[in-house]
C-alpha cells in the first residue's frame, strides 16, 4: 500500500476514487487487524484530501460570486 505522502498529490477525482476503493475493502473485511487500520488511517487522509479540494473549490466560487457582484455594482454605477 502506498505512503500518505503520495495522497497530497492526487486530485479530486483520484482521492475520491480510492476513497471508495477503501471503504470497499473495509467494508469486505480486512485479512488483520493490522490492514484494516492501515485502511482505516489511508481512508481518513484521503477524506482529508477531498476536503481540501471542496474547500478551495468553495472559495473560488465565493471569490467569483464576490467579483461578479462587484463588477455588477461598478457598472451599475457607471449607468448612473
Amino acid at each position: 500500500m502506498p505512503t500518505h505522502d503520495d495522497i497530497a498529490e492526487l486530485s479530486y477525482e483520484q482521492a475520491r476514487d480510492e476513497l471508495v476503493r477503501v471503504v470497499g475493502e473495509l467494508e469486505q473485511g480486512a485479512p488483520t487487524l493490522e490492514h484494516s487500520l492501515q485502511l482505516w488511517e489511508r481512508g481518513e487522509a484521503l477524506a482529508a484530501r477531498c476536503e481540501e479540494w471542496l474547500v478551495g473549490a468553495r472559495a473560488r466560487l465565493e471569490a467569483a460570486r464576490a467579483g461578479s457582484a462587484a463588477s455588477a455594482t461598478a457598472d451599475a454605477g457607471d449607468e448612473a
